[in-house]
């Protein structure tokens, strides 16, 4: 599902420009036979093969959203397990391909065997231009509520979502959006929400949530210290901190729940995304998904995922300090 305009290249599928409708489509993404978690297998030329590299393919349109839903039933139907569907809101820096083979491996990774969905925004996937990524999240914000009603009219019985980066501005603006409307999470069936690494403003992040009731802050805040793109765009916002990599204390007291993950090691050099790039991460987060138990059980409760957390956290803690 996304606001990106479609491509004048069919290979492509979808732009970096905007689209003033919300648009559908389906792909299918194959990972090689030596796919290591935590790793995403980009292709170095194209076409890509198959053997070494990542690859997506299948691509189909929808022309409405009743094809979409009639789609995602069948696939229900064909999985045979728990009807739950994973969205996952990709961040700054990222083109529609890119935005594909990240699901794509986390979905691999995880071990998540519900239907994934993908909310491409129109990221224009360019290190320069920040401030027009920053509109165009900004400008989602409707689309994504659209999107989320979608998907309630389908089958699902659960929904988890997992945002990165700059997805999480847009995520949180949208649900706070809806809060206002008196429509989050009308139908009951949110299960998780997971906001990793989020480029957000800690003030405005303040701001943000205190239009939910606290009971309602059952979001899981994913942060690390030496998180490198975070650094940069702390610099940019004259040295106000992100929340991805904000002060522990100052985000308990919005009560959330906060998920350092300082000390976990993961494939990136830029620590910029351990939610999928770290195998441990990845791992629990999927596991906690396909048990079908919530990962909050309680504004005060760290909840199951917490709790694995905390201990992955001390482990790492002790490796790296022995004495």
């Amino acid at each position: 599902m996304t606001t990106r305009a479609p491509a004048s290249d069919d290979a492509i599928l979808f732009s970096g420009n905007r689209s003033g409708t919300l648009e559908f489509a389906k792909v299918t993404v194959t990972l090689p036979p030596n796919h290591q978690p935590g790793n995403i297998e980009r292709p170095r030329r194209l076409p890509p093969d198959p053997k070494k590299e990542m690859t997506v393919v299948d691509p189909v349109r929808f022309a409405n959203e009743a094809e979409v839903i009639s789609d995602m039933n069948q696939a229900f139907r064909a999985a045979d397990t728990e009807r739950s569907v994973l969205v996952f809101v990709h961040g700054y820096n990222t083109t529609f391909t890119d935005a594909v083979l990240r699901i794509g491996q986390f979905v691999e990774d995880s071990g998540f065997d519900g239907v994934p969905v993908l909310f491409t925004w129109a990221s224009a996937g360019k290190l320069t231009d920040y401030v027009y990524d920053i509109n165009s999240a900004l400008a989602a914000r409707s689309a994504l509520i659209e999107a989320s009603d979608v998907l309630v009219k389908t089958d699902t019985r659960t929904v988890n979502l997992v945002a990165h980066s700059m997805g999480n501005l847009l995520t949180v603006e949208a649900m706070k959006q809806g809060q206002l409307q008196g429509r989050f999470d009308s139908s009951g069936k949110l299960r998780n929400i997971i906001l990793a690494s989020a480029d957000i403003d800690v003030d405005v992040f303040a701001e943000q949530m205190s239009v939910f009731d606290p009971n309602q802050r059952k979001f899981y805040v994913l942060i690390s210290e030496d998180d490198k793109a975070l650094n940069v765009s702390r610099f940019l916002a004259r040295g106000v901190n992100r929340v991805g990599d904000a002060d522990v204390a100052q985000l308990d007291a919005l009560g959330v729940t906060v998920i350092d993950l300082t000390t976990v090691k993961d494939t990136n050099s830029t620590n910029h995304t351990k939610f999928a790039d770290s195998p441990e991460v990845v791992q629990i987060i999927g596991g906690e998904m396909l048990k079908g138990d919530s990962l909050h059980t309680a504004p005060t409760d760290p909840g199951v995922l917490g709790n694995i957390f905390k201990d992955l956290t001390n482990a790492t803690q002790s490796i790296a300090d022995p004495g």
